[in-house]
Order: structure tokens, then C-alpha cells, then sequence
């Protein structure tokens, strides 16, 4: 009954709960679309205050979700705009991240870090895992946009020192978290992004081979 709209109120609780939840087990992907689905109808004062789920949801959806999206469905949703002056450090993430303001970015990153995934029951134990993966996403954003730049200037863009800069990528590099390589001589970072158009033909290709000889076997065994 509930699924078929039987009890429209309790849906809306239970996707709200479940959307924590989402965010206590690290899902943040699942955790954003429950937000998005629930946050104009959000009515569950018993699990947390409207400004701690705009909270713990706009985390979520920083982490995961498009950037052409955020500003859309986040930072100027209605719900979001009334109690954004309660998490001012969510809301400088956030603007910093589409606006591509990157020191900025650091700097509220780091605030978040303090100020709400240090306190936070479902978030206090992935907060360096969210941490990293909200460098990474700013770093990736940012070489996007080149097809290379100085780690000076990429230093500078993050409010950092170029050793860090030098250490972080090589560290993501290595992962294979970023798509980049790092002229250490020069200074320079070359970005080296996967051709996916490329791949795509290659495996086509392959797929192609593979038919081509179960064919050719199976024409020998019917002629047979």
C-alpha cells in the first residue's frame, strides 16, 4: 500500500530516513537521489532538524552529482536557500565547486571537514575518505579544462604550495584516480584523458574477431 501511495506521509519519512542511512554506508550516489526525491516534502523533525538534512544531503550530492546539476537541484532549491545561512561552509563548497573557485573550494572543504563531518554520527567515520574524494574531484575539474598547465598555477588555483600539489597528484596518478602525467622537470602537468571513442572501436573490433571465428567454426561443423 505505501509503494501504491497508500500513506504519501510515511513514504516521504521513510525515504528520508533511508537517505541517512544511504549516507552512514557511504552511498552517497543513492543518498543524493533520495534528497533530490524528498527534500520539498521533508517532514521528519524526530530524525534531525531541516538545516542537518540540507546538510547531510547536500554533502552527498556534492560528491556525486554533475556540476551542471548542482546549482539546479541544490544550491538554489527553495528548501536549500532557507536554511543554506545555518551551513555556510556547505554552502561555500558548493558555489566554490561550480563557480570553479578553487582555493575557495580548499578552504571550505577544510571547514566542512571541522565543523560537520567531525561531528556527525553517519559521516564522522568517512570523513577522510570524503575529504579525498572531494580533492579529487576539484583536481579533476580543474584539468578538464586544459590539456596541461604548471603545477605552479595549479598550486596557485588551490591555495597550496607546489609540493603538495606535486605529492597529491602523484598519489591520485599512481591510484589511477586522475587521467594526468606529471613532468616533474618542466613543471608541467599533461592531462591524459581515456579515449572513449577509441576503446569503444577497439572493442567492436574485438567483438567482430570473436564472431568471425565462432562462425567459421561453426560452418565447419555444419559442413561436416
Amino acid at each position: 500500500l505505501v509503494n501504491k501511495g497508500g500513506d504519501w506521509d510515511r513514504r516521504n519519512r521513510l525515504k528520508a530516513i533511508e537517505c541517512i542511512w544511504r549516507c552512514s554506508q557511504r552511498q552517497f550516489k543513492e543518498a543524493s537521489d533520495l534528497f533530490i526525491e524528498c527534500l520539498s516534502t521533508y517532514a521528519s523533525p524526530e530524525l534531525m532538524s531541516l538545516a542537518d538534512f540540507v546538510c547531510h544531503g547536500a554533502l552527498a550530492c556534492a560528491v556525486v552529482m554533475p556540476r551542471s546539476e548542482i546549482k539546479k537541484k541544490v544550491i538554489d532549491a527553495p528548501e536549500v536557500v532557507e536554511v543554506i545561512g545555518y551551513i555556510p561552509n556547505v554552502s561555500r563548497l558548493l558555489r566554490a565547486l561550480y563557480e570553479c573557485k578553487y582555493a575557495d573550494y580548499f578552504g571550505a572543504l577544510a571547514g566542512v571537514e571541522t565543523d560537520h563531518l567531525s561531528v556527525s554520527r553517519y559521516l564522522y567515520a568517512h570523513r577522510r575518505f570524503y575529504t579525498r574524494e572531494m580533492r579529487i574531484r576539484g583536481y579533476a575539474q580543474l584539468l578538464e579544462s586544459y590539456l596541461s598547465l604548471t603545477i605552479k598555477s595549479m598550486a596557485d588555483s588551490f591555495g597550496v604550495t607546489q609540493d603538495f600539489i606535486d605529492k597529491e597528484l602523484a598519489r591520485f596518478v599512481a591510484a589511477g584516480r586522475l587521467h594526468c602525467v606529471i613532468d616533474k622537470v618542466g613543471g608541467v602537468v599533461e592531462t591524459n584523458r581515456p579515449d572513449t571513442k577509441n576503446a569503444q572501436y577497439q572493442n567492436t573490433i574485438k567483438q567482430g574477431d570473436l564472431l568471425l571465428n565462432r562462425i567459421q567454426k561453426l560452418s565447419g561443423v555444419i559442413s561436416i
